[in-house]
């Protein structure tokens, strides 16, 4: 365990029960939200290495243009 996460348990473990367990909810969900966000990632990868590789494909092609903002995002 790194020393910044010791000093952050050791400090909930000074709050009343109810905040620790709040806190602790919180850290458990962020993780859990973490590992899927990891996983939904992971699975996107094949899909986006070819949509990489047309942009690619395009751009080497010359069918792609510089960005403008005001002709790309006209309601920025």
């Amino acid at each position: 365990m790194t020393q910044l996460l010791e000093r952050a348990f050791a400090a909930a473990s000074k709050l009343p029960d109810s905040e620790q367990d709040a806190f602790a909810s919180l850290l458990l969900a962020e993780l859990d939200s973490e590992r899927r966000w990891a996983e939904a990632f992971a699975a996107t990868q094949d899909p986006l290495s070819a949509l990489a590789d047309e942009a690619l494909r395009e751009f080497e092609a010359g069918q792609t243009r510089p960005m403008d903002l005001e002709r790309d995002f006209p309601n920025h």
